[in-house]
């Protein structure tokens, strides 16, 4: 079959698929604490996707209560450099650039012949979506071999965190290029911080068999939410939730996607940064200007 064919096949698939259902399936079978499901599942992992376990804080396969807990493992403190420097930005994942550009006219660049709206990914607020108006994005790809906890890529203050329901599209290469408005349709939580340089947005977004999307401050938003719903929060006092750049944000369980948003004349991306480039945590990936 014409590899081009099969991908087309393959997302045209997923729009009759129980999507939810898979993923809420799937997540039983993540949280199953059972040794004859999680070692053999865990083992399996590991060897065809070549993980590194001498990276994890805890190296030893066998001890992870279940399958999620092994996915979403801490590293080992020194496994990841965080960009030095007062304006630099941090990459918040392991994983692959998807694209990164410019926001044109509140559209943001998917995949050729595909594109989707900043103001439906941020969850239909007009006057957010007037914040990073012809700004800067990136969206960073997580595959199932990568780590899948997601870092701040710089110090600031949480304002807001909005959850907002969609489908579960598979979010891999040959769904990006032929599923239309993807990252805006999925199934998603954004987070906005508010920082020296103005506000930043951090989108997660779920995809096919990921069983939750959790917050450090939250714990876990999705599942089971149905509707769109969003918090803010102080800037100020003992409820201010303030993170410093490379500090925990977040994590998935079962890899995804998560895209960065930053307002008009803000920063620059690092030029050898591209479609396709190989991402690590901590790595420079922009400075403010």
């Amino acid at each position: 079959m014409i590899p081009n064919m099969k991908d087309r096949l393959f997302a045209l698939s997923q729009h009759f698929m129980p999507q939810h259902a898979l993923s809420r399936l799937t997540r039983l079978v993540a949280e199953s604490q059972a040794s004859t499901i999680k070692t053999p599942f865990i083992n399996t992992f590991i060897k065809q996707y070549g993980i590194d376990m001498s990276e994890a804080a805890n190296p030893d396969p066998a001890s992870y209560a279940s399958f999620n807990d092994f996915f979403t493992r801490a590293l080992k403190p020194g496994a990841r450099t965080i960009a030095e420097g007062e304006k630099t930005v941090a990459c918040p994942a392991d994983g692959a650039v998807s694209q990164l550009g410019d926001i044109q006219s509140g559209r943001i660049f998917q995949a050729k012949g595909h594109d989707f709206g900043l103001k439906e990914l941020l969850g239909g607020d007009s006057s957010l979506e007037d914040e990073f108006q012809q700004g800067k994005f990136s969206t960073i790809y997580l595959s199932p071999k990568d780590y899948h906890r997601v870092h701040m890529p710089f110090t600031g203050t949480l304002r807001s965190m909005t959850y907002i329901p969609g489908k579960l599209f598979s979010v891999n290469p040959a769904t990006v290029n032929n599923v239309d408005n993807l990252f805006a349709r999925n199934e998603r939580v954004s987070c906005i911080f508010d920082t020296e340089f103005g506000p930043m947005a951090v989108v997660m977004v779920g995809a096919m068999i990921v069983a939750s999307i959790e917050t450090v401050w939250a714990g876990l938003v999705t599942p089971p939410r149905g509707k769109l719903t969003t918090w803010t929060y102080p800037s100020e006092g003992e409820k201010a939730i303030h993170l410093n750049k490379g500090d925990e944000l977040g994590r998935f369980k079962l890899g995804s996607t998560v895209i960065l948003c930053f307002p008009k004349d803000s920063i620059e991306w690092e030029a050898s940064l591209k479609e396709g480039s190989t991402t690590r945590m901590g790595q420079l990936i922009a400075d403010y200007s």
